[in-house]
Order: C-alpha cells, then structure tokens, then sequence
C-alpha cells in the first residue's frame, strides 16, 4: 500500500503570503527545510539554508538590500504586521505553523534580516524515531510505560534537538479516547491522534490589543475537559499556571523547556517561576510534585538527536534539584521500570 505524500506548505499559504514569498515558494515545500533565512552582509542579501544538520548559504543567491527589506515588509503584511521605522521588529505566523521574524534597520544594523521557522511536513511515529536512533529500546519502553501510567513529563534539551518531535510523538502514544488540549505560541505539534483540540496564541495588535497569551489559554483549557493537558514551550509566567493545573489531578500532561543540559532544568524553571512572582522555594514544591519525569534531549556531534538523560525533580534542603536516572545499562532497568510504572502524586520527593 502506497502512503500519501504529506501536504505541501505552500497549499496552506494564503494568496498574499504566497505572493510574498515569489521565486522563493518552492523551497517551502522542501519537505528537509527547518529554517530559512536571508539577511544583508556588506551590502548583498544572502540566503542561508538548514535542512536539519547545519546553516548552508545558497552560492549564487543575491539581493539587493533593498530587495530584501521589501521582502520583509511584504511577508509580514501577509500576516497582519506591520514593519517600518517606527516598528521595525515583528513576527507572524502564515499558514499551517509557518513562523517568519522580521528586523529593520537601523535595528538590524547592516540590513533587513527574516528568519522564517518552517514545521514537518509530516509526523514521525514514536517507533520510527527509535528506530532512527533516537534513544535505546529500553528507554523507549520507559516512555512508553511512562505515557500509559499518565506520568507529567517535561521534555528539556537545546536549541534544535528534537524536542517538538518527540513530544509529538509521544503524545500520538495516548489512547484514541483521550481528549487532548495542546496550547503553544505557534502551533508546531503535528500530532495523528484523532480527539486534540490545538490552541495557538495571539500578540496584540499594532495598538496594543487583542493579545491573548499562553497563560490565559492555559485557563481556557481548563474549562474544556482536557484529559491530557500539554504546553508546547514553557518560556515565561505560563510556567506556574501549568505547575498548579497538574498539581490539581490533570496527570498525563506535558511540556518542553528549554534547557542546554540536564542538571541545569532546576535553574532554568527557578528563573521562569521568578518572571510569576515565585519564589524559588515554593516553584520547588510545585514542580516535584507536578512533573514526574525529565527526558532530556541532545544533537551529538553527527548532528542526530538522541535523549542523552532522564531525570527526576527532588526538593534537597529547600533547592530544587535534579536526580539523573542512568540509561543504557543492564543495571538501571529495575529501576526505571519501577518509575514507568508507577504515579509519583504520592512521594514529595524530598531528601534530607
């Protein structure tokens, strides 16, 4: 049986973005591109590429600054932004999960510069990205394990390693029964699971309204019955919302955070708690209870991406911290399977 071709990105680019985006539109549906970007260098545009391993130039691509402000002025307009002078920084979203990011100058001190953001095309399946390397099979079976027993899982990692992925994929591991809310700054979970309510969030407008942030969707989806609750990228005061919401009984939730290694997750949900008015202590407390596993992500040096870590939150002393759960070895199996298998609500986590 042949499988469909994923759907081109272009089909869901409305007639002025696709307009915006002119010679450029067929590189959109690179189903390998991540990111493309052209800003100004001594004059010339340049137009780099990066299909998943590294940023590669385009040899033989060139614009005029001029050119290429244009082209900024153009594509942001395409989504109801509008770039001058006076504001010469912005972002939108076009289509499905397009995100595009804008600078002017004198801000962008050489020449306008746009970074465009693009999603999969398609989904990996949890069983593929194993299989591609992702981690061992016995992690995997962690993972499993840990989505069934409705564990809160808080997926960490760099820029780049894969964490949208993988949450994506684990969260296609939940039963079809399940309602899922997913709330994000830009809509970049592609799941196949068949009952999952997206919600995207929105900035203000050029006068200031109509920004609905990820905090207050967060409140939304409270209301709308979720069985599982997931935060695409905890950045900001959304954080503490999302803590007290699976701290009152909504288990099997999920959320990425950016962290560049695993023992510095504590510090960086201390300083997210702090934007909300938390203080360390009392984040501490939240997050131990709340989150029940850490996988951690990295990009090794042939560019793959593979969870480097697993670990646990524990309050040691009033200091939130980290308990690395070795994997790969014989001898951790126990007692991973023991933590896959059971629900954490319980423990406080506290040592002394």
């Amino acid at each position: 049986m042949t499988r469909a071709s994923p759907p081109l990105r272009s089909a869901a680019l409305g007639y002025e973005a696709a307009r915006a985006f002119g010679g450029l539109l067929p590189l959109i549906d690179d189903p390998e591109l991540r990111d493309l970007m052209i800003q100004v260098t001594r004059g010339v545009g340049r137009l780099w590429l990066d299909r998943g391993e590294s940023l590669t130039r385009v040899e033989g691509w060139a614009a005029s600054p001029e050119a290429v402000r244009r082209f900024a002025i153009a594509l942001l307009a395409a989504g109801g932004r509008h770039l001058d002078e006076l504001h010469p920084c912005a972002d939108v979203h076009l289509g499905e999960g397009i995100r595009a990011h804008a600078v002017l100058p004198p801000v962008a001190v050489d020449g306008a510069a746009v970074s465009i953001r693009l999603p999969r095309m398609a989904a990996l399946d949890f069983g593929r990205l194993v299989a591609d390397g992702l981690c061992d099979p016995t992690t995997a079976d962690v993972l499993r394990s840990a989505v069934a027993a409705r564990q809160n899982l808080l997926v960490t990692g760099g820029t780049a390693t894969g964490k949208t992925t993988l949450l994506a994929a684990l969260l296609d591991l939940v039963p079809a029964g399940e309602r899922i809310v997913t709330i994000e700054d830009l809509a970049e979970l592609r799941l196949a699971h068949p009952h999952r309510v997206a919600l995207e969030s929105r900035q203000a407008n050029i006068e200031g309204a109509g920004e609905i942030s990820l905090e207050r969707l967060l409140r939304e989806a409270l209301r709308m019955r979720p069985d599982r609750l997931v935060l695409g990228e905890c950045r900001g005061a959304e954080l503490v919302t999302m803590l007290a919401a699976l701290n009152t009984g909504h288990d099997g939730g999920a959320a990425t955070l950016h962290a560049s290694r695993l023992s510095g997750v504590p510090a960086r949900l201390e300083a997210l708690g702090a934007l909300a008015g938390l203080g360390p202590e009392a984040l501490a407390k939240q997050a131990v209870s709340a989150i029940h596993l850490v996988v951690h992500l990295e990009r090794t040096a042939d560019r793959s991406r593979r969870v480097s870590g697993l670990g646990r939150l524990r309050l040691t002393g009033g200091v939130l911290a980290i308990e690395p759960i070795p994997i790969g070895s014989a001898a951790s199996l126990g007692r991973r399977a023991a933590i896959a298998g059971r629900t954490l609500r319980g423990s406080t986590g506290t040592t002394r």
